[in-house]
């Protein structure tokens, strides 16, 4: 098995790359970080795949000079304003018996049957299925079963979350990871990734809304009793209110992101009356000098229409029951200071700042990790990490059965030849 577990979250304004060493207890060593700014995507959709591939590759061997390692493949983030997701039901009868009854049992079969029925929706052609996640199955009348392996039933129902993506869009996501020179073990959602990293059991299991404020767009993953039950995308981020800075200053993008950045506030109750930034001249103009209530002015609108397109999703979901864990803050957008209020306060949730935090799970370069616009790349090294020791059970669990096999053969081996020749 592998020992190095390699993510890579490709944004529309950063790439981001995180090499983990697997520690002998499992867990996992951050031992090379990389970042480069991306140029080849908007909205988290690829439009320059030799821009795309460049930062790619350049933002690869920035973590491979830290570690000390070659990279060869990696497990890579999806999103953008192409992602959807639906909720879906399977029935089937169940087929296994026990040996010593005529009660039928569940066993795995059953359920990647059930799962399989689930998936049997109608995709457009232009689509692909990204992922399919079991929310709770129902055995005859008793609903609400996380795990029904070894039940008695006769009748076996499944809810299931279907994440879909535009089949372009993975395939020249892909083909930007190929040509760069490696290979994509499995696209991985970026916003369950990032779940991944920064969510709690607790708030998972009472119900929360995962915001991840990027570049481009702003990617919602919501959490109802345990499993996702609503994946979408709102297509405005970060980027947005820096080409409002820009517009109504009057100063160039690369300014407006500086001053956004160095400057920038959501939220009035931070700001003291006398702080002011200063806005360089344009056309060698000198400087101006302006108060730090003008850019929340610009700032404080455009996050709180974003917040308010996310509210207006999450109020036609129809939910059974308010989510108890609130909302979670992540990517790059999310540390604007006074994002954390402006949230609580328009979304009428509780809300709190999404940032991966050293566990038993992680360690290594905590610093260089420890914010939110790294959720997601950690996430993707975590959930890598956890596939990519499931992929190896089933392997050692075939390993297992062959050797069961293999021992009841020559039981009945040593059996038929004691009966013929002793």
């Amino acid at each position: 098995m592998n020992n190095i577990i390699v993510s890579l979250d490709i944004g529309s304004t950063w790439i981001r790359v995180v090499i983990c060493e697997r520690e002998t207890d499992g867990s996992l060593k951050v031992i090379g970080v990389g970042k480069r700014p991306s140029t080849g995507l908007r909205k988290g959709v690829v439009v320059n795949i030799e821009a795309t591939l460049r930062a790619i590759a350049a933002a690869i061997e920035d973590a491979e000079m830290m570690s000390g390692l070659e990279v060869t493949d990696c497990w890579t983030g999806i999103g953008g304003n192409h992602i959807s997701g639906i909720n879906s039901r399977g029935v089937v009868g169940v087929t296994g018996k026990r040996k010593d009854t005529r009660e039928r049992e569940i066993d795995q079969d059953d359920i990647d049957r059930v799962i399989e029925a689930a998936k049997a929706v109608v995709i457009p052609t232009d689509r692909q299925i990204l992922e399919v996640i079991p929310q709770n199955f129902k055995v005859d009348d008793q609903k609400g079963i996380r795990n029904p392996i070894d039940m008695i039933g006769v009748r076996l129902e499944s809810d299931v979350h279907i994440i879909t993506c535009a089949v372009t869009g993975a395939q020249n996501l892909i083909k930007c990871v190929n040509r760069a020179g490696f290979r994509v073990n499995e696209l991985i959602l970026q916003t369950l990734a990032a779940g991944k990293a920064v969510l709690t059991q607790e708030e998972i299991d009472l119900g929360v809304l995962l915001l991840d404020l990027g570049g481009g767009t702003t990617d919602v993953l919501v959490y109802v009793e345990g499993t996702p039950y609503s994946t979408y995308t709102i297509p405005a981020g970060g980027t947005q209110v820096t080409s409002d800075i820009s517009i109504i200053k009057n100063i160039s993008l690369e300014n407006a992101e500086k001053i956004k950045i160095d400057a920038g506030c959501c939220w009035d109750a931070l700001l003291d009356d006398d702080d002011t930034v200063i806005v360089p001249g344009v056309g060698g103009r000198p400087p101006m000098s302006i108060p730090r209530s003008q850019i929340l002015s610009i700032i404080k609108p455009r996050m709180g229409e974003i917040f308010k397109l996310v509210k207006q999703q999450i109020d036609t979901l129809n939910l059974s029951r308010p989510l108890g864990g609130g909302v979670v803050l992540t990517g790059g957008t999310a540390e604007l200071p006074g994002v954390v209020e402006l949230a609580n306060q328009v979304l009428k949730l509780p809300a709190r700042l999404g940032t991966p935090i050293p566990t038993q799970n992680l360690g290594g370069l905590v610093e260089e990790y420890r914010t939110p616009s790294y959720a997601t790349v950690i996430g993707l090294a975590l959930e890598g990490n956890r596939r990519s020791n499931m992929e190896s059970g089933e392997s050692g669990s075939d390993s297992r059965q062959n050797d069961k096999k293999n021992m009841a053969l020559i039981s009945k081996l040593k059996l038929w030849l004691k009966e013929e020749f002793f």
